[in-house]
């Protein structure tokens, strides 16, 4: 267990370690957002462009660029760092040892740090999210208004947590594996392919995007966009977060199993 001023504190540092490098901090952060916005503008001009349709799957050209303009909003808050990396590290340097004599568990004091470094992504969020706003004429009709923020901000906390737990269990396979970054590679993929990430969720046929609503994955990006966008309606909203939060449940005793197991193969000097 943790107590919630330790966190804080842990959060804290974290969040300030962030932002030390600042013009770097805001020079990847705006290079980030132009590159998340451009490449989909040009893609899908093109796209509609040869299908000759106003609309595809649901999308017009707006609400398709806009999509990804959340996705870009979204990702790092979503996504977090390359933190859990450090995990691995931890454990092939055997640094791992230090933190058997803290005041708090692994998984908590490795969830604040990561808590702590989106944090400072918050404040990109809002001033981005303001740019984007100024160019939407009518935002109403793009499907943006204060019910989907307010059901987008738990539903971004759910895929935080979640992407979070699926890769804690991932990153300790590090304790039988000498290299386990093609695990994070491979779960990055995934989720962006089969969460929408890399494309919406409705252009896929219909069995798979209802097969689909039922995995962990769209957790992670559909579910906090399409909130956000307003494309979803209460029930499907409420059915959303529940899926995730079941799966995290699922994950957390999974990874809480594979921790317990890799442990007992752990070895360190010092600390």
């Amino acid at each position: 267990m943790m107590r919630a001023r330790l966190f804080l504190h842990v959060a804290s540092l974290e969040a300030r370690k962030a932002m030390t490098y600042r013009v770097d901090f805001w020079i990847q952060a705006i290079l980030g957002f132009a590159v998340g916005i451009v490449m989909p503008w040009f893609l899908w001009t093109a796209i509609f462009a040869e299908s000759g349709q106003e609309e595809i799957a649901g999308f017009r050209f707006e609400g398709m660029v806009l999509y990804y303009v959340a996705i870009a909003l979204l990702n790092k808050l979503i996504r977090g760092p390359d933190l859990l990396s450090a995990v691995s590290q931890d454990i092939y340097e055997g640094a791992l040892s230090r933190y058997l004599v803290y005041p708090a568990g692994y998984l908590p004091f490795k969830y604040a740090q990561h808590v702590g470094w989106i944090a400072p992504f918050s404040v990109q969020l809002v001033l981005f999210g303001g740019v984007v706003l100024f160019f939407v004429p009518d935002p109403a009709t793009a499907g943006l208004s204060w019910t989907g923020i307010v059901m987008a901000a738990p539903a971004i906390a759910v895929a935080n947590l979640l992407f979070f737990l699926m890769s804690y269990p991932l990153q300790a396979v590090a304790f039988w594996a000498d290299n386990v970054w093609s695990l994070g590679v491979l779960l990055r993929f995934a989720a962006g392919l089969l969460g929408g990430g890399m494309l919406p969720l409705a252009l896929y046929p219909e069995w798979a995007h209802d097969a689909l609503l039922w995995s962990p994955f769209p957790a992670v990006f559909h579910l906090p966009v399409s909130a956000l966008l307003g494309r979803l309606s209460l029930a499907e909203w409420a059915l959303g977060l529940a899926v995730g939060l079941g799966w995290c449940f699922v994950i957390f005793a999974i990874g809480q199993l594979v921790w317990r197991r890799g442990e007992l193969r752990y070895t360190g000097v010092g600390i």
